[in-house]
């Protein structure tokens, strides 16, 4: 494909072409204006005033008849929304926002019902007389639809078996294969004209009904045409030079695309009650089965009650870590609309990424500071309250990334919740508490150190022995039993921000190779 007789870069396609997906990938929890104005935001100019934006979208709500359900929410599968026609008209509408030059569709009448087909693909025509270049790949076009194009390209394994105009296929395919099949009372000539085709295929003709058209009238001028035309001398209008010669993928910074992401996505999914519950409901109610088991433990100097503080510390920081599978269908589900996308040029990896993390992060500090506050003040523990919620916050946060990690390693989702909880499960062996460091065996001492929860729980147990004066335990002290007499608790602390890092590096390096579908 060439654009002013020049081959396209990547960078040109995402930014300047558009692509309707046969499945549609939309945001549920916005409505149908919302979603072209978040994509508008994200793939015109930053210097473009809102307001130019915001015409530009009720410019394509009312060219795709959508004004109607402009303000009604897109809807998933549990949630209702708007009608599968809508939904086809939007994806085209997302692609049709920064004015592209040529729109692709694959397939926009798949899953449709004739009428709602016939409506689709009238509002494409539309757009094709509006001077916008339409390419679609339509199987089983209604009648209508099939006389709404103006040209057709029919393939057989990758072989062009007709290239010309939508009127000229019935009879030239007849003539590929003559008294294979006859026009029955009830056909169409879009319908026979696919059958006859197909049977040509199964009845192993397809390279037969290929190299006729090779060999036809019509092929040998289809090329003459194409040589005249690359013959000629273009000049490439300045505009679209400058375009070809885009090195960016996205038209915005990622900056702005973050603080996009974050303005239209992050508020939506922070008053979504489906959103929220599981994010704060499991730390609550476990928080508060802590507290109450071990109340007013904390400032019990039994020498018997030792083991339940370092039971009840080693909970507080393994807690997060199984608790992180929640997260994992964040990152999965939103594949094919990460994808989407990421191809359209909306934003880069680390933009999307960073939107998850903070969104998360933010709600995390929140809900992790009261549930620290009561656990830490009903339980009457000792040293620093902002080491004890510090270190559960960035276990909770190494848990989410090291999620999205697993998330984006993972095929499937249940692959992804496979993997997270047996990994967690090792994590607890080295963690200091079931099996002491000093008894750990040498050939998976090297594995200690690789587990993040190792440093919040020493780090925990420092702050909680040494402001009740490493009491004595067993013919030792509890630090030293345990084999943390010797750690300094601030570089712990120190250690969990750095796992953060890692995990945030490898999901963002995952999520930038993995290729996870073609387009």
């Amino acid at each position: 494909v060439l654009f002013g007789s020049q081959k396209p870069s990547t960078a040109f396609l995402r930014r300047f072409t558009g692509y309707v997906e046969q499945f549609d990938t939309l945001i549920g929890m916005l409505t149908v204006k919302e979603m072209l104005l978040y994509t508008a935001e994200m793939k015109r100019p930053i210097s473009e005033p809102y307001a130019s934006k915001a015409a530009a979208v009720d410019d394509v709500l009312d060219k795709l008849a959508l004004m109607s359900c402009k303000d009604t929410l897109i809807g998933t599968a549990m949630v209702k929304g708007i009608s599968g026609g809508q939904a086809k008209r939007t994806n085209i509408g997302i692609a049709l926002v920064t004015n592209p030059r040529v729109l692709f569709l694959d397939e926009p009448t798949s899953g449709l019902d004739s009428y709602t087909s016939n409506e689709v693909m009238r509002n494409v025509k539309q757009l094709a007389v509006g001077g916008v270049t339409i390419c679609a790949t339509i199987h089983s076009p209604t009648a209508y639809c099939f006389s709404l194009f103006s040209r057709l390209m029919m393939l057989v394994k990758g072989r062009i078996v007709y290239f010309g105009p939508i009127s000229g296929g019935l009879a030239f395919a007849q003539q590929a294969c003559p008294n294979l099949k006859e026009m029955e009372a009830g056909y169409n000539d879009a319908e026979f004209l696919v059958d006859l085709v197909t049977d040509g295929d199964r009845h192993g003709r397809g390279d037969r009904m290929a190299d006729y058209y090779d060999k036809s009238a019509l092929a040998k001028e289809n090329v003459q045409h194409l040589e005249t035309l690359l013959s000629k001398t273009h000049t490439v209008p300045k505009e679209l030079e400058d375009q070809l010669n885009v090195k960016s993928a996205t038209a915005t910074p990622w900056w702005w695309g973050l603080w996009t992401l974050m303005r239209y996505r992050t508020r939506k999914n922070y008053k979504n009650p489906n959103y929220m519950s599981p994010r704060v409901l499991d730390k609550v109610l476990l928080s508060l089965l802590i507290m109450t088991l071990y109340l007013l433990k904390g400032d019990d100097y039994k020498e018997s009650n030792y083991t339940n503080i370092a039971a009840m510390l080693f909970m507080w920081v393994t807690l997060p870590a199984f608790g992180a599978a929640a997260y994992i269908p964040s990152l999965v589900l939103e594949r094919g609309l990460f994808i989407r996308e990421r191809a359209d040029g909306l934003y880069h990896v680390i933009t999307y990424l960073l939107s998850k993390v903070l969104e998360e992060v933010f709600l995390a500090a929140i809900v992790t500071a009261v549930c620290a506050g009561f656990v830490f003040y009903g339980i009457q523990l000792q040293g620093a309250w902002g080491i004890f919620w510090l270190c559960y916050f960035l276990c909770l946060i190494n848990g989410i990334v090291l999620a999205y990690f697993i998330a984006a390693l993972s095929p499937t989702m249940d692959v992804a919740n496979a993997l997270l909880p047996l990994y967690a499960v090792t994590l607890l062996f080295f963690a200091g508490f079931l099996f002491r460091f000093d008894n750990i065996p040498p050939w998976w001492k090297w594995y200690s150190y690789l587990n993040f929860l190792r440093y919040a729980w020493s780090a925990l147990m420092r702050n909680q022995f040494d402001a009740m004066g490493d009491p004595p335990f067993l013919d030792t002290t509890v630090t030293d039993y345990y084999n943390i007499g010797g750690i300094d608790p601030d570089a712990h602390v120190g250690f969990l921000a750095i796992f953060f890092g890692v995990f945030f590096l490898l999901a963002w390096t995952t999520m930038s190779f993995r290729k996870y579908a073609d387009r």
